[in-house]
């Protein structure tokens, strides 16, 4: 039996209480959870590609089925890279879902055998958003309820 291989994409700069609340509630759903940093040469992230997946990999230590790993390029690309045939994305907002479905179809068209699932976010995360945590950090404020306690710079 092919197993079920999940790439949760982002670029987890940092990795939030959002993000971790997606992954441990879809990780029963797959045998295997990618987290995928994608490196997007028109961003300039304030953590290192090595920083961030060494935090997933400190935060989800203790279950086999989460992996981290970056790549460059289309996300359906690394998705037939790591034999994903599953996409996850967290939803906070109606319009968070309108911009991933408008992604989920191109990818489709691209590569019908893979699958888009999204997830909403519990509500007490729904507001946490990495962009957000980042404008707190640069302003010296205290992120530490937004960020599992593994984040630190």
């Amino acid at each position: 039996m092919q197993q079920r291989i999940c790439l949760f994409p982002g670029t987890f700069d940092p990795i939030t209480m959002g993000h971790v609340d997606v992954i441990n509630r879809a990780v029963s759903l797959f045998d295997k959870i990618v987290v995928g940093i994608g490196i997007n040469s028109s961003k300039q992230p304030m953590f290192t590609v090595e920083q961030r997946v060494n935090w997933i990999h400190d935060i989800f230590k203790g279950d086999p089925r989460v992996e981290a790993a970056s790549y460059t390029g289309l996300t359906i690309d690394f998705c037939k890279q790591i034999n994903a045939h599953y996409i996850l994305r967290g939803i906070r907002y109606v319009s968070d879902f309108e911009y991933e479905k408008a992604i989920a179809d191109m990818n489709r068209m691209l590569a019908p055998d893979i699958e888009t699932i999204f997830l909403t976010t519990a509500p007490a995360y729904s507001t946490i958003s990495s962009t957000l945590v980042r404008d707190v950090i640069r302003n010296n404020g205290n992120v530490r309820m937004f960020v599992p306690e593994e984040v630190k710079w």
